[in-house]
Parts: C-alpha cells; sequence; structure tokens
C-alpha cells in the first residue's frame, strides 16, 4: 500500500468540537458559515469579500466547517476560499455571459428534466448543496429554495423517461442528489431501476468534498443494491483531497461505486500544469479517474474565473504522456447555447497522404504511420448491431453522414437561400434529382425539398 496517506486537517475554533459531532453530517450541515461574522472567526476578511457578503440578490452562500477549515487562513488568495466566499468580482458583467448558458431550459420537456443528448438525460432532483461554489452554472436556481423540485415534478420526469424508451442513461444532478433524505433518493433509484430501458443510472455530487461525512456505511449499502451506478464527484484543487475524502471515496469504491470526477478549469485557482498533475495523481490513488476538465462556463458573476481555452490545452499537453493515460481528462466546453459537450486537445496529427498520416507524441517525436492498401469496409447490410441500432431522432449529426444516413447538415433556411427564382424552374422540376443513392431515406430527402 502507498505509504503516504492525506492529511486532516481542523481549524482551531473547531478542536473543542467533540469527534462525534464533527464527524457527523447533520452538524456539519447545520453549522454552515455564511455571513462576514462567521467567516471572520476562522480569519479576516477582505474588504472586497465584505462588500459581496453583504450585497442583496447575491448567490447564496454556504459552507461546512469541514471546507472551510481546509483553507489557509494567511492567505486572501487560497484556493479552496477562492472557490466559496464571493468577492465583489461577481458583481462585475463580462461579455458573453448568460442567464442559462447551456440552453438546459429550452432542453427541457418536462421541469428539471434536460434531454440534450439521444440516448440519456439529466434529472435536477433538488436546488440544494452542502456548498455552493461561486462558479455554478445552475446558479439560476440553485440554492434558491423557492425554485426547489416537487416530488410532483419528479414524478414528471420519471413519466417522461418511461415514454422515451430511447434513454438509456440517467444522470442525477441538481443541486446535489446527496443532500436528499435517503429514504427519498432510495425511491428515486428504485423508480429508475423499474424502468426496463434504463440501464445505466449516475449521480453527480460534491458531498464527498464538502461533507464527507455523509458518506455512512448507510448510504453506501443502499446505493450499492442499483447497480450499475456510477457516481462523479467533483475536486478542483489538491488541497481539496484529505484523509476524510479519501476514506469517503473507499467505501464508495467497496461498494462497488466506480467513481470519476470532473474538475472546472479556474484563474488563479487550478490553471498551472503542475497543479493539474498532482490533482490527477492524488485522485487516482483514491481510486478515482479522472473524468472531465470543464472550461468555465458563461454564466452571470464567474468572468473572473475563466481562463482563455489555449490554458486549457496547455494542461492537457502537461498531462498527457507525462503521467497515467486514464489519468488524463477529457477537457470540454460545454457549449454556449446547448450545443453539449465538444472535447479540445493538442493536435498531435499533422498530416496526411492518400496511404500514410504523419504523427507527434508529448515530446515532439514525428513519425508516419502507414495505412493499408486493401481494406475492405465493414459490411453493414449483414451486420446485427448495425440492423438493431437505436434511433436518434435528428441527433445523429456528423456519425449519421458518416453513417450514410444523410448527405448534408444544412443550417435553418438553406434551402430558401438558395431558390434563386421566385417560381418553380423547369429544372427544378423533379425533386428526385437529388436524391442520393443509397443514403437516408428517399421520403424524407423529398419531403424535406418539397418544404
Amino acid at each position: 500500500m502507498y505509504n503516504q496517506p492525506f492529511t486532516s486537517k481542523r481549524a482551531p475554533i473547531y478542536q473543542d468540537i467533540p469527534d462525534e459531532q464533527w464527524n457527523d453530517w447533520r452538524w456539519q450541515f447545520k453549522h454552515r458559515l455564511n455571513s462576514v461574522e462567521e467567516f471572520e472567526n476562522l480569519f479576516p476578511l477582505t474588504e472586497s469579500e465584505k462588500k459581496a457578503l453583504s450585497a442583496k440578490n447575491l448567490f447564496r452562500v454556504e459552507v461546512t466547517p469541514y471546507f472551510a477549515s481546509l483553507m489557509d487562513p494567511s492567505d486572501e488568495n487560497d484556493p479552496i476560499r477562492r472557490q466559496v466566499i464571493p468577492t465583489h468580482l461577481e458583481m462585475v458583467d463580462f461579455t458573453g455571459e448568460m442567464e442559462d448558458s447551456l440552453a438546459e431550459d429550452r432542453h427541457s420537456p418536462v421541469p428539471g428534466l434536460v434531454h440534450r443528448y439521444p440516448d440519456r438525460a439529466l434529472m435536477l432532483v433538488t436546488t440544494q448543496c452542502a456548498t455552493y461554489c461561486r462558479y455554478c452554472t445552475r446558479s439560476r436556481i440553485v440554492g434558491d429554495p423557492l425554485a426547489t423540485f416537487s416530488r410532483k415534478d419528479t414524478e414528471a420526469q420519471l413519466d417522461y423517461i418511461r415514454r422515451t424508451p430511447q434513454i438509456r442513461d440517467v444522470l442525477l444532478s441538481g443541486g446535489d442528489p446527496l443532500t436528499l433524505p435517503l429514504k427519498r433518493l432510495e425511491k428515486l433509484l428504485k423508480d429508475l431501476r423499474n424502468i426496463p430501458h434504463v440501464e445505466i443510472i449516475r449521480i453527480g455530487s460534491r458531498v464527498p468534498v464538502f461533507m464527507p461525512q455523509r458518506i455512512e456505511q448507510e448510504l453506501c449499502d443502499m446505493l450499492q443494491q442499483f447497480h450499475p451506478l456510477w457516481l462523479n464527484i467533483h475536486v478542483n484543487h489538491p488541497n481539496e483531497i484529505t484523509k476524510e475524502l479519501s476514506e469517503a471515496c473507499d467505501r464508495l469504491t467497496r461498494a462497488g461505486i466506480p467513481l470519476g470526477n470532473q474538475s472546472v478549469l479556474l484563474a488563479g485557482i487550478n490553471d498551472c500544469v503542475h497543479i493539474q498533475r498532482k490533482l490527477v495523481r492524488d485522485l487516482v490513488r483514491m481510486r478515482v479517474r479522472p473524468y472531465y476538465l470543464y472550461q468555465c462556463d458563461l454564466v452571470h458573476g464567474v468572468g473572473h474565473f475563466r481562463t482563455p481555452v489555449g490554458k486549457g490545452i496547455e494542461i492537457i499537453e502537461g498531462l498527457r504522456g507525462h503521467t497515467s493515460g486514464f489519468a488524463v481528462p477529457t477537457y470540454v466546453i460545454d457549449a454556449p447555447g446547448g450545443g453539449g459537450k465538444i472535447p479540445m486537445s493538442p493536435n498531435y496529427f499533422l498530416s496526411q497522404s492518400d496511404h500514410k498520416i504523419v504523427l507527434r507524441n508529448y515530446e515532439g517525436y514525428i513519425c508516419n504511420y502507414e495505412e493499408p492498401q486493401t481494406y475492405h469496409p465493414h459490411d453493414a447490410a449483414h451486420c446485427s448491431f448495425c440492423q438493431e441500432q437505436s434511433l436518434e431522432l435528428g441527433q445523429a449529426g456528423i456519425s449519421g453522414i458518416l453513417d450514410g444516413k444523410q448527405m448534408s447538415i444544412e443550417p435553418t433556411g438553406f434551402t430558401q437561400v438558395h431558390l434563386r427564382s421566385e417560381g418553380i424552374h423547369r429544372l427544378r422540376l423533379n425533386p428526385k434529382k437529388w436524391l442520393p443513392k443509397g443514403i437516408g431515406s428517399d421520403q424524407d430527402i423529398l419531403e424535406e425539398t418539397s418544404n
């Protein structure tokens, strides 16, 4: 076993709290800090922090005593402190910001359910968190007790999933699902497991990071009834990885739950190759696989956290080849307007000819890879997997072109823009002239052409 254990910290103000209380997640939740006076019991606040904490209508502030104890009281730029204590910069507008930058509400057929991708859906099951991140993508609803999702909303979400057989993967998020009462969470998981076409259930949670005391054996025993169940935690900086978090992750993995990590690239917090390298190495020590590194979203109040995309590319360049392959996350931009996650990476593909490609590795070593001269394409007509593929209902995208389902993807109004005459030209009388043989459905193309 690796012989350098993670450490534990407790702020001096909490040293006299009995262990049975400190290790009780209910005590941690009840004693969250949210005011100037409470934070100044731990360390002096800056004028910027005081101004933000005293402002009206600011995104909710709550920090567990455990997580507050991880901050360096002498460092006003401490990476943990900057994630959860607001500054006046949250009140400064930046170009490109939106209330709902990912257009989740546009992709919500019922309240709280986001169906953006063909075969999976996101269920927002609560608006409450153990601690509130200052860069929260869903700050428009998260933290607002009046915006929480009712049992009626949850039932509507479940009903939509029942009626949509293409959904095979459901992600529970919010807010944080692990702040729900145990019985309510268990019922929700049972209801999902009773839907035949739901294969995978995932939970996104920062509770193990903010309040690892919540990951009790009782919770783990309940969760392991609903396999295959996956859980992604959210660690942004190595200083968040403690003995308590490591033990919480160990309980979850021993319950058979695969763990991943999602980080957000944040200016002044983790925008450093060496910080990120330490982070991913410590994560895999806890059997947590780095999953995504997100570019910061374009939501109100977070412009000061954003970095250039080039910084993320630089970080991936400093990870690939410099640490284990499974420890390198996928760097993504969650596209503004609801386009979904778009992976970004350094360019390892340099050039190509009709029979070879030119590649480079992390060291700058350049080589060519010889392409096969006699490749027999896959025979889709005699492949049972191809014949039984699931429908993606208009979302096949580039893969649909490669798969022969369509010949092009056209912007809205493309055909109308290119109709160069007011009437039907004699050369355009027969729309079958534009039917590509063997691609897509003739009826679909005829209908599209005639519209």
